[in-house]
């Protein structure tokens, strides 16, 4: 796990345990946020929303620590107008028109009038719905209805945003500019960002860093980098020969595991790369491309190793 020092940290837990009658949600977390988008990932009950309920204020640790922005949440509730929130759950006024419920929630966080309208107005801008701003919100598409959410956790310029599953329910084009959304409102606008998915590509795709829960328990913690660098495995697309140019790897020594249009290449030896070209000449197999294979983020679900495990062999 990568060490975050307190100075540099935006917001950190202290060995915060969360215990409901039936179930401990989180147990014993030393947790820190700095600057950037993180991921929270995780199963469904891994402890995400009950983390984003504790860092908000809205609930209570059992025990440990929990500081936002240098203040103690639990004792100083006036933290919270520097934060946004999103739930996951369909929590607007469908009888109100996006420009007044925004307008609103702006108020509510102690924006004056005028000083709300526009910042509803840029808001609904930012997030694509300033067209259709006087509409009830109860015709709004699945799609709209996210944006909104995110609309009213920005509206009054926080300087963290806690976002919980905001691509639920979302088809793969309208994920899309979710994260598009969420990747523009830090590197635009300098809010810091926390998300909560289960989806690790969402991750991948959106986060510099990731904080993995299992069971309430924080497994993993660091650069999303850390978890996606390039392996000892090459990769590597043939136009054509692509059975002799295995076997002529094989018969090299290297380890081969055949997969969707490509072959990953594996070997002790420091001279891989020569061992591929050799193998692609006697071969006559023309080469595509070659490159490092990075290591995706479903491998910490996994286990898989990338610097031991060799590749298996398919196809």
């Amino acid at each position: 796990m990568t060490a975050i020092s307190e100075a540099s940290a935006l917001m950190t837990l202290g060995g915060v345990t969360k215990q409901y009658p039936a179930v401990v949600a989180l147990h014993e977390v030393d947790l820190s946020f700095t600057e950037g988008i993180t991921g929270l990932l995780g199963e469904n009950g891994a402890g995400k929303s009950t983390m984003i309920k504790i860092l908000l204020g809205l609930v209570p640790p059992t025990s440990g620590s929990v500081r936002v922005l240098g203040e103690d949440v639990t004792r100083n509730p006036l933290v919270r107008t520097r934060l946004g929130y999103m739930p996951e759950h369909d929590c607007l006024p469908f009888e109100a028109p996006a420009a007044e419920f925004l307008c609103h929630m702006a108020e509510v966080s102690g924006l004056p009038a005028a000083r709300a309208r526009m910042r509803a107005a840029d808001t609904l801008r930012h997030v694509g719905l300033f067209e259709a701003r006087h509409r009830p919100m109860g015709t709004y598409s699945t799609g709209m209805k996210q944006r909104v959410k995110l609309a009213q956790a920005l509206v009054h310029d926080p300087d963290i945003v806690l976002l919980d599953e905001p691509a639920a329910g979302l088809d793969p084009a309208g994920r899309d500019d979710m994260l598009d959304l969420v990747r523009k409102t830090y590197r635009e606008f300098g809010i810091t960002v926390v998300f909560s998915s289960h989806l690790m590509s969402d991750v991948e795709r959106t986060c510099d860093r990731i904080t993995v829960l299992e069971g309430g328990r924080v497994a993993k913690s660091g650069a999303v980098a850390e978890y996606t660098a390039e392996t000892r495995t090459l990769f590597v697309e043939v136009d054509g020969n692509r059975e002799r140019f295995v076997a002529a790897l094989k018969a090299r020594g290297v380890a081969v595991g055949v997969g969707k249009g490509g072959v990953a290449v594996q070997a002790s030896d420091e001279d891989l790369s020569d061992l591929v070209r050799d193998a692609l000449v006697e071969a006559e197999a023309p080469l595509r491309r070659m490159a490092p294979r990075r290591r995706e983020l479903a491998e910490l679900f996994t286990g898989v190793d990338e610097d031991h495990d060799e590749p298996g062999e398919t196809g």
